[in-house]
């Protein structure tokens, strides 16, 4: 199940974004709990943040990001992650028809989002669940603590 996040997420988020299989493939650079609750917080006020549940335990996250005006029939999809313990189980298979299943309700036309191009196993997650590669982003993300860019694909799904 999907639903909106509350501030009691905050643990389960924090705990997500910094870990260290996670991280590298999320939007924000390790940080402590302290800089990172402003951060949630911003989110939670923007109505942004979702937590997958599976037997009403937090499982996974993402970020749904509704656009406007002449894009509105569009929504930017981000912050896509299971938790390791409970990854190869088929549950951000699971997530991802969630998503989808909501944008379709919301009478969303189409999902994009943006991955490393060197996380096979998020991009083969992506296709599974009807996503296609447009086109590659280059320099696209920028590793502060690494001094180094990264190239990501863009993706979309399409109603049909």
């Amino acid at each position: 199940m999907l639903k909106p996040a509350t501030s009691e997420d905050l643990d389960f988020f924090y705990e997500l974004y910094m870990h260290p299989s996670v991280n590298p493939y999320l939007l924000y650079e390790y940080m402590d709990r302290d800089a990172f609750t402003p951060i949630f917080h911003d989110l939670l006020q923007k109505e942004v943040l979702y937590v997958f549940l599976v037997d009403g335990r937090p499982t996974g996250m993402c970020k749904i990001v509704p656009q406007f005006h002449r894009n509105a029939h569009m929504l930017y999809l981000g912050g896509v992650a299971i938790h390791p313990a409970f990854s190869g189980k088929g549950f951000g298979l699971l997530m991802m028809q969630e998503i989808i299943a909501y944008a379709r309700s919301a009478k969303i036309r189409r999902i994009e989002l943006s991955t490393a191009t060197t996380n096979t196993v998020a991009i083969r997650l992506y296709e599974r669940a009807g996503f296609v590669i447009e086109g590659r982003l280059r320099d696209y993300t920028w590793y502060r603590s690494e001094d180094r860019y990264i190239d990501e694909y863009l993706m979309s799904w399409i109603a049909g």
